[in-house]
């Protein structure tokens, strides 16, 4: 099998390579130093930092990502969830909804407190209010 170094799985992966580092220091892919002090990585790893990438744009954290570390080679999108894996997805779904609530919370009390001043000013308010 192939060797790739940091910048080529970087491009192949659409990341950058700061990424791919931080994912090397989370345990999630690995690397080799070449004999010029290259980070390379296994063909293989393109398949794992794609996989790696949907699950943290579905919302997941690098934290959760590791409960998927046995599937993380296959076909992580197609593959059957297993129950430890939609234990993780429903918490950090909870968390997510928890954090949205409190931001729209916040967003309601600001557009509150500049309609109220817009009103006692005598100018127009926030704008889609």
């Amino acid at each position: 099998m192939g060797r790739v170094r940091i910048g080529e799985l970087a491009r192949a992966t659409g990341t950058t390579a700061r990424a791919l580092r931080h994912y090397e220091q989370a345990g999630l892919i690995s690397s080799e130093r070449a004999s010029n002090g290259y980070r390379v990585y296994e063909e293989g790893a393109v398949v794992r930092v794609r996989n790696i990438r949907h699950l943290l744009s579905a919302g997941l954290t690098l934290e959760d990502v590791r409960v998927f570390l046995p599937c993380l080679d296959g076909d992580v999108a197609a593959a059957p969830p297993s129950d430890r894996g939609l234990r993780v997805a429903r918490e950090r779904l909870a968390v997510l909804d928890e954090r949205i609530a409190a931001q729209t919370g916040a967003r309601d009390r600001l557009a509150t407190a500049l309609r109220q001043h817009a009103r006692a000013a005598g100018t127009p308010g926030p704008a889609g209010s």
